[in-house]
C-alpha cells in the first residue's frame, strides 16, 4: 500500500469503558478511493471503533489518523473532512429536499454559491430535479436513501462513513444505492461501510471482521473465501465469528 494514498491509518487502537474493553488493539490502513467493509456482530466493537474514527469518542490508547487528522487531538478537524450516514438516513422529514441540503451545507460550512452549484449537479445526477421542493416524508424510501447519501457527501469529503446504510430497504434499492457508492469511490472518495448484509461484503474492495473487540480477519472478499474455503462471505463470517462471546 502506498502511504501517500492512505486516508485512514490505525495502530493499536483501544477503547475501554471501566474494566470492559470494547475495542482491543486494532490496526489497519485504508486507501484513497477504497470501499472498506467493517463487519461484526452486534457488540463486536465496530460502532465504538467508528465513533473514534469520526472524532466522536477519544481512544483510551493507540493512534489513528483520518484524512491526515489525529483522532485524539484533532476531532473537530476530522468532522469537517468526513461525511456520515446512518441507517436512519439522517434527514429531516418535515423539511423539503432542498432545505435538507441547505441545512447540511451550513453544517459543513459551504457557501451559498457552492451549495447551489453542487445541488444542481446532484439533482441532475440523481434525476431528482422534480423533487427539489418536495417534503422528504413524501418521497419514496429509495429516493430518501439517495438524498441522504448526497447530503453526507455534499461537501466532497475525503471519507464517508456509512453505518448500516441499507438496513430496512428492499434488494433492488440496495443495489441502486451501491451504484452511488461505486460512483463516489471512482471519484476518489474513501467509503468506510458497516453492514449486516453479508452479500454486500462482496461489493467491498477489502473487508475486516471484528470479533469481541478485535479484528480477526482482513483481506479482499476473494482471498477471505479462499483462506477459509468458503463459497460466500456469509460462510466466512460464520467461521470467523463462531467462537465470539459477545454479540447476537
Amino acid at each position: 500500500m502506498n502511504t501517500d494514498d492512505t486516508v485512514i491509518s490505525v495502530t493499536g487502537l483501544t477503547k475501554r469503558f471501566g474494566t470492559f474493553t470494547a475495542v482491543d488493539n486494532i490496526s489497519f490502513d485504508v486507501c484513497r478511493g477504497e470501499i472498506f467493509g467493517f463487519l461484526g456482530a452486534n457488540g463486536a466493537g465496530k460502532t465504538t471503533a467508528m465513533r473514534m474514527l469520526c472524532g466522536l469518542s477519544r481512544p483510551t490508547s493507540g493512534k489513528g489518523t483520518v484524512a491526515g487528522c489525529d483522532i485524539s487531538t484533532q476531532a473537530e478537524q476530522i468532522k469537517r473532512q468526513i461525511g456520515y450516514m446512518s441507517q436512519r438516513f439522517s434527514l429531516y422529514e418535515n423539511l423539503t429536499v432542498m432545505e435538507n441540503l441547505r441545512l447540511f451545507a451550513t453544517i459543513y460550512g459551504m457557501s451559498g454559491e457552492a451549495l447551489s452549484a453542487e445541488a444542481d449537479r446532484l439533482f441532475r445526477l440523481l434525476d431528482m430535479t422534480s423533487m427539489r421542493d418536495a417534503l422528504v416524508r413524501e418521497i419514496p424510501v429509495g429516493w430518501r436513501q439517495k438524498l441522504a447519501f448526497a447530503a453526507a457527501t455534499l461537501h466532497r469529503p475525503d471519507v464517508v462513513f456509512l453505518d448500516e446504510p441499507t438496513g430496512g430497504v428492499d434488494p433492488v434499492t440496495r443495489r441502486k444505492f451501491w451504484e452511488q457508492i461505486y460512483r463516489a469511490s471512482s471519484e476518489g472518495m474513501t467509503v468506510f461501510v458497516t453492514t449486516h448484509y453479508l452479500d454486500e461484503a462482496e461489493y467491498c474492495n477489502r473487508v475486516s471482521i471484528m470479533v469481541d473487540g478485535r479484528i480477526k480477519a482482513l483481506d479482499t472478499p476473494a482471498r477471505l473465501k479462499e483462506s477459509y474455503r468458503a463459497a460466500t462471505m456469509d460462510e466466512v463470517f460464520r467461521i470467523v465469528a463462531r467462537d465470539a462471546t459477545r454479540g447476537d
